[in-house]
């Protein structure tokens, strides 16, 4: 039951949406798969208790014949299909399994089976079509609308669609970027983490490249458009999306590797079963009860619970301790992965701005809390980022802020305030001095040479300190890299949008060497298919959008639950919902606890299959007791695969990612 994100049209001609992006997300009971599903499930519920408690047949065989035919129809239709193609797959080989133990008595197992395969392809048509979801609600990100001046100096507001190459649109503070392009005029700062995944706005002047869907700040640009909207940084990362969605190869669990062998040996084999002692002059009943009784025995109930109970009970111990783990698929990949690569801003940090340093100038006649204090008043009134870093320190250390008056702001540049009597400005060292002095320049070079963005505050017109902002590294940070390369066996990559210098110094403080800076989202997923085709099986950690590629792309991708975007959340394959990144090496150690779990059930369900199988051929294997074996080696390899629920399982995986 494998399935495949398909492009759907998205609807453009809408008018300028205001407020938040409404989100689209498909209803489970829209699936036709989640709707035959819940239909054998509850069929399959109303049946049990009846024949449990001793009811007549009449009244439980047909709700079990709904459950067979609700839950097994697809299934047996694609496997149908499949067939029709000369390929026999499991999907065939479960409903003809569950057809055998109904045609000897055994309903009940036979519902159950089809209840199970029906519900995992519900589960998994859910994950496409949510994926498919923000696949095109990425789209959202870009307005529907832009203002393109005309020649004449007039004002148009047009469909982006209709924007070519070569017309120039206004964005006013606080809009949405129309169209990729350059600045013509005007000075701003723009946030653009959505594609780049830089902590911080960035300042824009005329002859730098913007990007559609990006927020501009609080200053007016006027941008000549150099891309068109279906070429657009946007539209390329939904292309990039898809088309990993689909290239990428449909993962099977173990036994499924063997599908074909062993569907095809087990249908000759029942055959033979039946026909062998007929052409010798055995009675009909007898042959047939043998072939189904040997259907039984050999039929993969037992190795399906072999694989499914510890992938499973894997994820439900993952999800107490906020890991969502979205398919046993997913569950099993996370054991086979041999490198890693990270994202930076809110993946190996916290994702939000801080103040590091706080840098009296000699002469100023301030110390710490005097000059953040004053820093803090000024950038009170301002809504930047870093306005909002200073302020959270300055009250942090339990400062006092006076009232500011005649606040002003210079997009790009910084803000001017009175406070108690003196005129503060703060913003860029290199913008609000036209030449700064040599101890000016060597504090802010030292705090940028350490990966902090250097702000300097002016007193009066006079340099009178420099504060240090960064984005913090995680506390687990250090010990989660360590930890995934004794998994590994290699250190893990850093891929991230972030400036070189940057992401170099915090690279350095999580102990890794593998840096690689200033990509945008095609460049990200460029380093992950080269680790691919190198023959590597790389796991990517991240949470934005400009992540999405590579986590498609990648043999498995887990997002950052707490600051992640719909589209990294719904494109990875697991989600740290606490946030703690602490807990992606335990969920690859607890997955490759579940890979050894499963081969153990494996080797016990081959054992039974094997000595039931023998006895039937060999001897007279007594239904009942043939019956009895069947289903003891499914309790036994179930209650083996439930030993991961224990809340041990999860400590010990820890243990073993941080040895």
């Amino acid at each position: 039951m494998t399935s495949t994100l398909t492009p759907q049209p998205v609807d453009r001609a809408e008018p300028a949406r205001t407020g938040t992006v409404p989100r689209r997300r498909t209803r489970v009971l829209a699936l036709p798969e989640a709707r035959w599903a819940a239909a054998a499930t509850v069929f399959f519920l109303l049946a049990l208790p009846l024949q449990l408690t001793g009811a007549p047949a009449w009244t439980w065989g047909p709700l079990y014949a709904l459950s067979y035919v609700t839950g097994g129809w697809e299934p047996g239709w694609e496997g149908l299909k499949a067939l029709k193609e000369r390929t026999l797959d499991v999907d065939l080989l479960m409903v003809v399994a569950a057809l055998g133990a109904a045609a000897i008595g055994q309903v009940m197992d036979g519902a159950l089976l089809i209840v199970i395969f029906a519900t995992s392809g519900a589960l998994e048509a859910l994950a496409t079509a949510r994926t498919a979801d923000s696949v095109r609600g990425l789209l959202d990100l870009a307005p529907a609308t832009a203002t393109r001046l005309t020649p004449d100096g007039g004002e148009q507001t047009v469909a982006v669609e209709e924007l070519a190459v070569g017309d120039t649109v206004l964005v006013r503070p606080g809009e949405r970027v129309g169209a990729d392009g350059r600045v013509l005029d005007g000075a701003s700062d723009v946030d653009q983490a959505t594609i780049t995944g830089e902590p911080l706005p960035v300042a824009k002047e005329p002859g730098d490249e913007v990007f559609a869907g990006t927020l501009n700040g609080t200053g007016a640009l006027r941008v000549r458009v150099e891309r068109d909207a279906s070429d657009s940084v946007i539209a390329r990362i939904v292309r990039m999306v898809e088309e990993a969605s689909e290239t990428k190869a449909p993962t099977q669990l173990f036994i499924e590797k063997v599908e074909q062998r062993y569907s095809l040996g087990m249908v000759a084999a029942t055959l033979a079963v039946f026909l062998v002692p007929l052409a010798f002059g055995a009675q009909l009943t007898d042959s047939l009860l043998r072939a189904m009784t040997f259907m039984i025995v050999a039929s993969p109930c037992a190795v399906v619970l072999a694989t499914m109970p510890p992938l499973l009970s894997a994820i439900a111990n993952a999800g107490r301790h906020g890991v969502l783990v979205k398919s046993a698929v997913v569950m099993e990949r996370l054991g086979q992965i041999d490198a890693v690569a990270l994202d930076k801003t809110g993946t190996l940090t916290e994702g939000s701005p801080r103040v590091t340093d706080v840098r009296p100038l000699p002469g100023s006649g301030l110390d710490e809390g005097e000059l953040l204090t004053l820093a803090a008043a000024a950038e009170r009134p301002s809504e930047h980022p870093l306005a909002r870093a200073v302020v959270d320190a300055a009250r942090e250390r339990g400062l006092g802020l006076p009232d500011a008056e005649d606040f002003t702001s210079a997009p790009g540049v910084g803000v001017t305030a009175v406070v108690q009597g003196r005129t503060v400005a703060v913003g860029a060292p290199a913008r609000l001095l036209d030449g700064t002095g040599s101890t000016v320049a060597a504090v802010a070079g030292e705090l940028e040479e350490s990966g902090r963005t250097a702000v300097l505050v002016l007193v009066d017109g006079a340099p009178a300190g420099l504060l240090g902002i960064a984005d913090r590294l995680r506390p687990d940070a250090a010990a989660t890299v360590a930890a995934l390369t004794t998994l590994t066996g290699t250190a893990p990559a850093l891929l991230t949008g972030d400036n070189p210098r940057a992401a170099a110094h915090l690279a350095a403080e999580a102990g890794i060497d593998d840096v690689r800076a200033g990509l945008l989202p095609q460049d990200k997923l460029t380093a992950v298919q080269e680790m691919e085709r190198a023959g590597r099986k790389v796991l990517v950690v991240g949470d934005g959008v400009n992540d999405a590629p590579a986590l498609a792309a990648a043999h498995t991708g887990i997002a950052m639950g707490r600051a992640g975007s719909d589209l990294a959340l719904e494109t990875a394959d697991a989600v740290i919902v606490r946030d703690e990144l602490a807990a992606v090496p335990t969920t690859v150690a607890l997955s490759r606890r579940a890979r050894r779990l499963v081969v153990q059930n494996l080797v016990i369900a081959g054992v039974f299959i094997t000595g039931l199988v023998v006895w039937d051929l060999a001897g007279n294997l007594p239904l009942p007791l043939g019956v009895a074996g069947h289903e003891g080696s499914t309790v036994l390899v179930g209650l083996n695969g439930l030993r991961l629920l224990r809340e041990t399982a999860w400590q010990r995986a820890a243990a073993e990612g941080s040895d």
